[in-house]
């Protein structure tokens, strides 16, 4: 049975001032693909990733999420269930507890009033330490956040996307900050988990190595353009030198 098609992108550009951050930009990618998004800084994968988010106004082409476009789902609770980011500072509370950071997971289908009242009393607690479990932090349920490793509030990220469950999730540099050892970790769970949950990911990565050893395609973005889009396996040193490889041309153009 063929997957559906989760996020259609046709030919869609964007300019910040007089620079072209993504340029007639095209490609399909199915339910449960893992694929890394790579290229030099610059390159538009943040810029992307955050047009996917709806957080970045399209200036024309088409983005369709499971066949619609991204006004469809508006804000709340239906965005909520598509589309999930994971970023490199992990957007997390601080001075919170762990539990509480996991459990805004689920701000969008809450509302207002329950989500205060689980700061004081946690609402749902069995599904948060449920989470917290699979990323092997049950443990830690009620630290302050802001006393973890690096590594370990990277898997608070985690388990608050899963009490979220999106079908999509974005993971914008999600180990850039850490250690290779950790983001090795990170990056083996992250992909299990997207796995198991039967999600779709795209995830920006400054590694290629990385890229290469949990992801089965690869997007390559050079200039805000589609340089190669291909299986892992078929990515050769020789593409990645040339995407790597610093414009050097002459200023006629």
């Amino acid at each position: 049975m063929t997957s559906k098609t989760m996020i259609n992108v046709k030919n869609i550009s964007k300019h910040f001032e007089r620079k072209i951050a993504l340029s007639s930009l095209s490609f399909t990618i199915k339910q449960g693909e893992m694929v890394a998004l790579i290229g030099p800084s610059g390159a538009g994968k943040t810029t992307l990733l955050n047009t996917i988010a709806g957080l970045v106004p399209l200036e024309s082409g088409e983005l369709l999420i499971d066949g619609q476009p991204l006004t469809f789902y508006k804000k709340g609770k239906a965005f909520a269930k598509k589309i999930g980011v994971i970023r490199q500072q992990f957007d997390l509370i601080g001075p919170l507890a762990v539990i509480h950071n996991v459990l805004a997971g689920k701000l969008a289908d809450w509302g207002t009033v329950k989500s205060l009242i689980s700061l004081l009393v946690p609402q749902e607690k069995q599904t948060a330490m449920a989470s917290l479990g699979r990323v092997g932090l049950a443990d830690k349920a009620n630290d302050i956040t802001s006393t973890l490793s690096g590594g370990e509030q990277q898997r608070v990220a985690m388990a608050r996307l899963l009490v979220q469950n999106p079908e999509i999730i974005l993971a914008d540099e999600p180990v850039a900050s850490l250690d290779p050892a950790r983001a090795d970790d990170v990056l083996a769970m992250l992909t299990k988990l997207v796995a198991e949950e039967k999600q779709t990911l795209i995830a920006s990565l400054h590694s290629v190595d990385y890229a290469r050893k949990y992801f089965s395609r690869i997007i390559a973005l050079k200039n805000g353009e589609l340089f190669f889009d291909l299986p892992a396996e078929k990515v050769t040193d020789e593409l990645l030198e040339e995407l790597y490889h610093l414009k050097e041309q002459s200023k006629h153009e």
